[in-house]
């Protein structure tokens, strides 16, 4: 029940936010999009319809056209997580936890660009082993900081495990 009513609370401080506050919003829903959406994206495109397409794929492999859908929204989900931390009292947790939210989102970036940009698959499991760390550890943070904040980034790592076991499992087939 309590996490419902902080989720009342939450959701009546976005809609009496002054513009300020929403436009910070928007800045960092933005930049989680042109980081993952856009220069991720970059990294998938050069290769997403050649070299990916030439690998074996586990069963279980989505259809190409659900990874952007799915993308799109976590990355607006982590833009608002980030943001309602963002908003909280600063604190050292809070400090530290904005820096892993970072770190993490550069680790995603990165195993795209190791994944589709250089084609190393065995290289981009053992990276999204430590991005799935960083991940966790982000949520940790975040839900000591603002619950919402927390679980907001849980379909982001249910989707990165999965994304996980997907990248083994087409280092083993190919």
């Amino acid at each position: 029940m309590q996490f419902f009513l902080k989720a009342q609370e939450d959701y009546q401080l976005i809609i009496n936010s002054d513009k300020k506050n929403i436009l910070w919003l928007f800045f960092f829903i933005s930049l989680c999009l042109i980081f993952g959406n856009g220069l991720g994206g970059y990294f998938t495109f050069i290769s997403v319809e050649t070299w990916y397409q030439t690998l074996n794929k586990p069963s279980f492999n989505p259809p190409d056209w659900v990874f952007g859908p799915v993308w799109t929204t976590l990355y607006i989900l982590m833009g608002i997580s980030v943001w309602l931390v963002w908003k909280r009292e600063p604190s050292a947790d809070r400090t530290i936890g904005i820096k892993i939210f970072w770190v993490q989102l550069f680790f995603n970036i990165l195993w795209t660009y190791i994944f589709f940009g250089i084609q190393k698959i065995g290289l981009s499991f053992l990276e999204i082993i430590f991005l799935i760390f960083l991940i966790f550890s982000n949520i940790i943070y975040f839900l000591k900081i603002d619950k919402i904040a927390g679980y907001l980034l849980i379909p982001y790592l249910i989707w990165v495990l999965y994304a996980s076991v997907l990248t083994y499992n087409i280092w083993i087939l190919n």
